[in-house]
């Protein structure tokens, strides 16, 4: 019997190659090692109340298991909502900020499409764009670090972006986007323009009030850092409800579980518990940065839970081993495009701040 053509030519299966345009190496992550204080991930040093662990598990035992959960995670949705003063239909939620940005890449960028960043910014904007095949527009902030407005127009206006990132407070430079910026950047945009406020709730301003039905506008927030639920994997965003409608249509069907919907929804319980966290780790931030202004080494102005500085005296990777070696591990920002010798410490508690501080002056010594 003669074989086909199809006979022929079969032969043994290979994996094919890796996409070419994944970028960043090995992904996105934060290297850990062993540390008695780890101050590397932007990470609350205080767990949530004990209240809502209590109210948490009470509400599992009347989870049906069985189930899938709500699809459109409804109760959530109005319960984030009603804090914001939005409706429902303009929120939507997702495990973690970044699937929120991924959504909205799927359903909005891809093939001939392209988003704005202005380095150096929280690489994801990035990442995710390369993951969803839309190309990027890369500009750079200032010599300060901070958004040069000129640049800012010299990218819309080239490149026409159909969706522009504004990282407020910008990661890993902390600085916040001041509601001037965002005005301007929403008036040039031919696009969504995304403002990335992880770090929101640290900082003095916020664009949420300027989230409209038919405004080309996303504020994007997360539970992981002010409501020390960063292993809980929430984040959600507040937009224009066709900019929502937009985002369910390119999400998985029951990607949010019946336990991420009923933490999330009960930890609203406990805002004022939030914002003393916040309140605290804002003091905090004004200790840590007072500390650093006695060291050699230049700090930046920080909006958010964590802050930037370069050492004066030594290279940021000798200083970075330094510190590992007196087992306080911080984020290594040195190899990063724009910040030489950068290294940023996440705000921890007192006593995590004092470790920090009194390596660092022996490091630097």
């Amino acid at each position: 019997m003669t074989a086909g053509p199809a006979s022929r030519s079969a032969g043994p299966g290979r994996i094919p190659p890796l996409r070419a345009d994944l970028g960043l190496g090995e992904g996105y992550h934060s290297p850990q090692v062993a540390a008695r204080v780890r101050l590397n991930t932007n990470e609350s040093p205080m767990p949530p109340p004990e209240a809502w662990v209590r109210a948490v598990q009470d509400e599992l035992g009347r989870v049906p298991w069985h189930r899938y959960p709500d699809r459109a995670a409804w109760a959530l949705r109005e319960a984030i909502a009603d804090v914001h003063g939005v409706h429902a239909e303009q929120v939507w939620c997702a495990n973690g900020s970044n699937e929120v940005l991924q959504t909205l890449l799927l359903a909005y960028g891809g093939p001939g499409r392209s988003v704005a960043v202005w380095e150096p910014t929280y690489a994801l904007h990035s990442h995710i764009a390369e993951l969803t095949g839309t190309a990027v527009l890369a500009g750079r902030r200032g010599s300060d670090l901070t958004l040069d407005l000129d640049e800012v127009r010299r990218v819309v206006e080239a490149g026409q972006p159909t969706v522009t990132f504004l990282c407020s407070p910008n990661n890993p430079t902390g600085e916040s986007v001041p509601p001037a910026t965002v005005d301007e950047v929403l008036g040039r945009a031919p696009g969504l323009v995304v403002v990335d406020e992880a770090y929101g709730q640290f900082a003095p301003t916020s664009a949420l009030d300027r989230v409209a039905d038919g405004q080309p506008l996303v504020v994007t927030r997360t539970y992981s850092k002010t409501w020390s639920l960063a292993g809980l994997r929430l984040g959600y965003c507040v937009a224009a409800r066709e900019v929502v409608a937009a985002m369910e249509r390119a999400s998985l069907p029951y990607h949010l579980s019946w336990f991420t919907q009923s933490a999330g929804r009960l930890a609203l319980d406990y805002v004022d518990d939030m914002e003393r966290r916040v309140s605290r780790l804002v003091e905090e931030r004004g200790r840590l940065v007072a500390g650093l202004s006695a060291l050699p080494v230049q700090a930046w102005r920080s909006d958010a839970n964590f802050v930037l500085f370069r050492p004066q005296t030594r290279r940021g990777d000798d200083v970075w081993k330094g510190l590992v070696d007196r087992s306080v591990l911080i984020r290594n920002c040195s190899s990063w495009s724009g910040l030489d010798d950068c290294l940023r410490v996440t705000v921890g508690s007192p006593e995590e701040n004092d470790a920090f501080l009194g390596a660092l002056e022996e490091v630097l010594a």
